[in-house]
Protein backbone atom coordinates (compact mmCIF):
# COMPACT_ATOMS: atom_id res chain seq x y z
CA UNK A 1 0.00 0.00 0.00
CA UNK A 2 1.72 3.00 -1.40
CA UNK A 3 2.68 5.77 1.83
CA UNK A 4 0.42 8.49 2.22
CA UNK A 5 2.27 12.04 1.79
CA UNK A 6 2.03 14.83 4.33
CA UNK A 7 0.01 18.10 3.45
CA UNK A 8 2.05 21.07 3.73
CA UNK A 9 1.58 24.71 3.43
CA UNK A 10 5.05 25.22 1.70
CA UNK A 11 5.40 25.84 -1.50
CA UNK A 12 8.03 24.16 -3.76
CA UNK A 13 10.76 27.30 -3.56
CA UNK A 14 10.41 27.89 -7.24
CA UNK A 15 7.83 30.17 -6.43
CA UNK A 16 9.94 32.66 -4.65
CA UNK A 17 11.25 35.59 -6.86
CA UNK A 18 14.55 35.34 -5.00
CA UNK A 19 14.93 33.12 -2.09
CA UNK A 20 16.75 33.35 1.24
CA UNK A 21 20.42 32.47 0.99
CA UNK A 22 20.88 29.27 2.61
CA UNK A 23 23.01 28.44 6.01
CA UNK A 24 26.45 26.84 5.13
CA UNK A 25 26.35 23.39 6.65
CA UNK A 26 29.81 21.82 4.76
CA UNK A 27 33.05 22.43 6.83
CA UNK A 28 33.68 24.34 9.52
CA UNK A 29 30.02 25.26 9.51
CA UNK A 30 29.44 23.55 13.01
CA UNK A 31 32.34 23.54 15.18
CA UNK A 32 31.99 21.77 18.42
CA UNK A 33 32.71 24.79 20.30
CA UNK A 34 30.43 28.06 18.91
CA UNK A 35 32.41 31.11 17.98
CA UNK A 36 31.60 34.36 18.72
CA UNK A 37 28.50 36.06 16.92
CA UNK A 38 27.22 39.60 16.35
CA UNK A 39 25.00 40.56 18.92
CA UNK A 40 22.56 41.61 16.94
CA UNK A 41 22.34 38.01 15.36
CA UNK A 42 22.47 36.25 18.73
CA UNK A 43 19.42 38.34 20.12
CA UNK A 44 17.62 38.38 16.57
CA UNK A 45 17.94 34.33 16.88
CA UNK A 46 16.10 34.54 20.45
CA UNK A 47 13.47 35.84 19.44
CA UNK A 48 13.87 39.14 20.93
CA UNK A 49 13.24 41.15 17.61
CA UNK A 50 14.61 42.46 14.16
CA UNK A 51 18.00 43.02 13.19
CA UNK A 52 17.37 46.42 12.84
CA UNK A 53 15.41 46.71 15.87
CA UNK A 54 18.39 45.54 18.25
CA UNK A 55 20.48 47.54 16.57
CA UNK A 56 18.37 50.73 17.48
CA UNK A 57 18.23 49.26 21.00
CA UNK A 58 22.23 49.11 20.94
CA UNK A 59 22.47 53.08 20.12
CA UNK A 60 19.91 53.92 22.76
CA UNK A 61 21.68 52.22 25.53
CA UNK A 62 19.32 49.34 26.38
CA UNK A 63 21.60 46.49 25.68
CA UNK A 64 24.33 45.62 28.04
CA UNK A 65 26.92 42.93 27.55
CA UNK A 66 29.24 41.97 30.99
CA UNK A 67 28.05 44.85 32.86
CA UNK A 68 29.01 47.28 30.06
CA UNK A 69 27.14 49.15 27.12
CA UNK A 70 27.09 47.05 23.96
CA UNK A 71 28.87 48.49 21.34
CA UNK A 72 27.09 48.57 17.36
CA UNK A 73 29.06 44.70 15.59
CA UNK A 74 30.08 43.41 18.85
CA UNK A 75 30.08 39.83 18.97
CA UNK A 76 29.91 37.64 22.16
CA UNK A 77 30.12 33.95 23.58
CA UNK A 78 28.17 31.46 25.53
CA UNK A 79 29.96 32.98 28.72
CA UNK A 80 29.00 36.55 28.20
CA UNK A 81 25.87 38.33 30.39
CA UNK A 82 23.88 39.95 28.18
CA UNK A 83 20.65 42.05 29.59
CA UNK A 84 18.15 44.19 28.09
CA UNK A 85 16.73 46.99 30.50
CA UNK A 86 18.55 45.28 33.02
CA UNK A 87 16.94 42.32 32.53
CA UNK A 88 19.08 39.15 31.65
CA UNK A 89 18.60 37.41 28.52
CA UNK A 90 18.75 33.33 28.10
CA UNK A 91 20.71 32.54 25.06
CA UNK A 92 21.31 30.03 22.95
CA UNK A 93 24.46 28.79 20.66
CA UNK A 94 24.76 26.98 17.90
CA UNK A 95 21.62 26.03 15.16
CA UNK A 96 18.31 25.62 16.59
CA UNK A 97 15.20 24.89 14.44
CA UNK A 98 12.69 27.95 14.14
CA UNK A 99 9.43 28.14 14.90
CA UNK A 100 7.05 29.12 12.09
CA UNK A 101 3.00 30.12 12.81
CA UNK A 102 0.22 30.07 10.38
CA UNK A 103 -2.70 31.99 11.87
CA UNK A 104 -6.38 32.99 9.83
CA UNK A 105 -6.42 36.34 10.78
CA UNK A 106 -10.28 37.09 10.90
CA UNK A 107 -11.46 40.97 10.08
CA UNK A 108 -11.52 42.92 13.75
CA UNK A 109 -8.26 42.18 15.11
CA UNK A 110 -4.69 44.31 15.03
CA UNK A 111 -1.34 43.30 14.52
CA UNK A 112 0.58 44.96 17.13
CA UNK A 113 0.87 43.85 20.74
CA UNK A 114 -0.72 47.15 22.22
CA UNK A 115 -3.29 49.17 20.85
CA UNK A 116 -4.85 52.29 22.52
CA UNK A 117 -7.98 52.07 21.55
CA UNK A 118 -8.34 48.48 22.92
CA UNK A 119 -9.22 46.54 19.78
CA UNK A 120 -8.75 42.48 20.13
CA UNK A 121 -4.75 42.10 18.80
CA UNK A 122 -3.21 38.75 16.98
CA UNK A 123 -1.14 38.44 19.70
CA UNK A 124 -3.64 37.42 22.49
CA UNK A 125 -4.63 34.48 20.67
CA UNK A 126 -1.06 32.98 20.10
CA UNK A 127 0.11 29.74 22.16
CA UNK A 128 2.90 31.20 24.91
CA UNK A 129 6.19 30.87 24.17
CA UNK A 130 9.23 29.83 27.27
CA UNK A 131 11.66 32.06 25.86
CA UNK A 132 11.86 34.95 23.58
CA UNK A 133 8.27 35.74 21.80
CA UNK A 134 6.00 35.30 18.57
CA UNK A 135 7.15 38.38 15.92
CA UNK A 136 4.82 39.04 13.27
CA UNK A 137 6.35 39.39 9.79
CA UNK A 138 4.50 41.69 7.75
CA UNK A 139 1.24 42.95 9.05
CA UNK A 140 -2.44 42.98 7.61
CA UNK A 141 -4.77 45.61 8.44
CA UNK A 142 -7.97 45.98 10.95
CA UNK A 143 -10.09 44.80 8.36
CA UNK A 144 -8.28 42.49 6.15
CA UNK A 145 -8.37 38.73 7.06
CA UNK A 146 -6.37 35.85 5.60
CA UNK A 147 -2.17 34.17 6.35
CA UNK A 148 -0.45 35.73 9.20
CA UNK A 149 2.97 34.19 9.91
CA UNK A 150 4.66 34.29 13.16
CA UNK A 151 8.11 32.91 13.98
CA UNK A 152 10.40 33.15 17.09
CA UNK A 153 13.54 33.43 15.50
CA UNK A 154 14.18 37.29 14.28
CA UNK A 155 16.57 36.30 11.81
CA UNK A 156 13.91 34.29 10.13
CA UNK A 157 11.39 37.57 10.38
CA UNK A 158 13.94 39.74 8.78
CA UNK A 159 14.97 37.91 5.84
CA UNK A 160 11.17 37.22 5.30
CA UNK A 161 10.17 40.96 5.15
CA UNK A 162 13.45 42.52 3.61
CA UNK A 163 12.49 44.38 0.63
CA UNK A 164 15.37 42.59 -1.45
CA UNK A 165 13.84 39.72 -1.30
CA UNK A 166 10.58 40.61 -2.98
CA UNK A 167 8.59 37.87 -1.60
CA UNK A 168 5.19 37.42 -3.19
CA UNK A 169 2.06 38.33 -1.20
CA UNK A 170 -1.22 37.06 -3.06
CA UNK A 171 -4.53 38.34 -2.25
CA UNK A 172 -8.23 37.81 -2.91
CA UNK A 173 -9.58 40.32 -3.74
CA UNK A 174 -13.75 41.43 -3.40
CA UNK A 175 -15.11 44.63 -5.48
CA UNK A 176 -17.92 46.39 -6.14
CA UNK A 177 -17.73 46.52 -9.90
CA UNK A 178 -15.84 44.78 -12.92
CA UNK A 179 -12.62 46.15 -13.61
CA UNK A 180 -12.30 47.52 -17.14
CA UNK A 181 -9.26 46.32 -19.21
CA UNK A 182 -7.79 49.74 -19.00
CA UNK A 183 -8.24 49.88 -15.34
CA UNK A 184 -6.65 46.19 -14.76
CA UNK A 185 -3.34 47.66 -17.30
CA UNK A 186 -3.39 51.08 -14.89
CA UNK A 187 -2.98 48.78 -11.74
CA UNK A 188 -0.27 46.06 -13.18
CA UNK A 189 1.53 49.38 -15.20
CA UNK A 190 2.08 51.79 -11.96
CA UNK A 191 -0.21 54.07 -10.50
CA UNK A 192 1.15 57.40 -8.16
CA UNK A 193 0.10 56.92 -4.42
CA UNK A 194 1.11 59.34 -1.65
CA UNK A 195 3.85 57.67 -1.01
CA UNK A 196 5.67 56.48 -4.31
CA UNK A 197 4.81 54.94 -7.55
CA UNK A 198 2.67 51.34 -6.80
CA UNK A 199 1.50 48.68 -8.95
CA UNK A 200 0.40 45.00 -8.99
CA UNK A 201 2.22 42.31 -10.13
CA UNK A 202 -0.76 40.22 -11.54
CA UNK A 203 -4.29 40.79 -11.59
CA UNK A 204 -6.63 37.92 -12.84
CA UNK A 205 -10.69 37.44 -12.42
CA UNK A 206 -11.58 35.46 -9.91
CA UNK A 207 -15.54 34.57 -10.18
CA UNK A 208 -18.05 36.73 -8.47
CA UNK A 209 -22.19 37.45 -9.93
CA UNK A 210 -23.86 40.41 -9.69
CA UNK A 211 -22.25 43.77 -8.56
CA UNK A 212 -19.71 41.65 -6.22
CA UNK A 213 -16.81 41.06 -8.40
CA UNK A 214 -13.10 38.51 -7.03
CA UNK A 215 -9.81 38.90 -8.20
CA UNK A 216 -6.40 37.70 -7.30
CA UNK A 217 -3.65 40.09 -6.78
CA UNK A 218 -0.55 39.97 -6.63
CA UNK A 219 2.51 42.45 -5.85
CA UNK A 220 6.03 42.05 -4.12
CA UNK A 221 5.81 45.09 -1.26
CA UNK A 222 4.07 45.41 2.05
CA UNK A 223 3.45 48.94 2.10
CA UNK A 224 0.14 50.47 4.48
CA UNK A 225 -3.21 49.31 2.95
CA UNK A 226 -1.31 49.41 -0.54
CA UNK A 227 -4.11 47.22 -2.08
CA UNK A 228 -7.09 48.97 -1.15
CA UNK A 229 -5.26 52.36 -1.61
CA UNK A 230 -4.42 50.97 -5.24
CA UNK A 231 -8.13 50.45 -6.25
CA UNK A 232 -9.86 53.43 -4.17
CA UNK A 233 -7.44 55.47 -6.66
CA UNK A 234 -9.30 54.31 -9.69
CA UNK A 235 -12.65 54.95 -7.88
CA UNK A 236 -13.30 51.06 -6.99
CA UNK A 237 -14.05 50.38 -3.47
CA UNK A 238 -12.43 46.84 -1.87
CA UNK A 239 -15.29 44.86 -0.03
CA UNK A 240 -13.32 42.42 1.05
CA UNK A 241 -9.73 41.42 1.11
CA UNK A 242 -7.83 38.67 2.26
CA UNK A 243 -4.43 37.52 1.77
CA UNK A 244 -4.11 33.72 0.65
CA UNK A 245 -0.15 33.67 0.17
CA UNK A 246 3.13 34.86 1.56
CA UNK A 247 6.04 34.22 -0.70
CA UNK A 248 5.90 30.07 -0.70
CA UNK A 249 3.36 29.61 2.07
CA UNK A 250 -0.27 29.29 1.03
CA UNK A 251 -3.09 29.56 3.64
CA UNK A 252 -4.28 25.79 3.96
CA UNK A 253 -7.74 25.93 2.85
CA UNK A 254 -8.44 23.52 6.37
CA UNK A 255 -7.08 26.31 8.52
CA UNK A 256 -10.17 28.41 9.27
CA UNK A 257 -10.44 32.06 10.51
CA UNK A 258 -9.18 32.19 13.96
CA UNK A 259 -7.73 28.72 13.95
CA UNK A 260 -4.08 28.49 13.84
CA UNK A 261 -1.17 25.97 13.14
CA UNK A 262 2.87 25.18 13.35
CA UNK A 263 4.35 24.76 10.25
CA UNK A 264 6.46 21.07 10.06
CA UNK A 265 9.41 21.49 11.20
CA UNK A 266 11.33 20.50 7.88
CA UNK A 267 9.17 23.13 6.42
CA UNK A 268 10.73 25.79 8.85
CA UNK A 269 14.29 24.66 8.49
CA UNK A 270 13.79 25.34 4.52
CA UNK A 271 11.93 28.13 4.52
CA UNK A 272 14.87 29.63 7.09
CA UNK A 273 17.92 27.97 4.87
CA UNK A 274 18.89 26.08 7.82
CA UNK A 275 19.84 22.37 8.69
CA UNK A 276 16.51 19.67 10.09
CA UNK A 277 17.73 18.65 13.06
CA UNK A 278 18.68 14.66 13.58
CA UNK A 279 15.60 13.36 15.26
CA UNK A 280 14.35 9.59 16.42
CA UNK A 281 11.39 8.30 14.10
CA UNK A 282 9.17 8.97 16.32
CA UNK A 283 9.93 12.35 17.52
CA UNK A 284 10.24 13.20 13.91
CA UNK A 285 6.62 12.05 12.90
CA UNK A 286 5.42 14.31 15.75
CA UNK A 287 7.73 17.35 14.49
CA UNK A 288 6.45 16.94 10.66
CA UNK A 289 2.47 16.28 11.57
CA UNK A 290 0.78 19.74 11.30
CA UNK A 291 -2.05 20.16 14.07
CA UNK A 292 -4.90 23.21 13.65
CA UNK A 293 -5.56 24.60 16.93
CA UNK A 294 -8.59 26.79 17.83
CA UNK A 295 -7.28 30.03 19.76
CA UNK A 296 -8.90 31.53 22.83
CA UNK A 297 -8.22 34.87 23.93
CA UNK A 298 -6.15 35.05 26.76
Amino acid sequence: MPRKTKRTPLRPPAKVKSAPPPVPTGRGARPNAPEPERLQKVLARAGLGARRQIEEWVAEGRIQVNGELALPGQKIGPGDRVKLNGHLIALKFGDRPPRVLLYHKPEGEIVSRDDPEGRPTVFERLPTLRRGRWLAIGRLDFNTSGLLLFTDDGALANRLMHPRYELEREYAVRLLGALTEEQIQRLTTGIELEDGLAKLDTLRPDGGEGVNRWYRATLSEGRNREVRRLFESIGLTVSRLMRVRYGPVELPSRLKRGMYMEMPEIDACRLAGVPVPQREKRDRERADTPKMHRTAKR
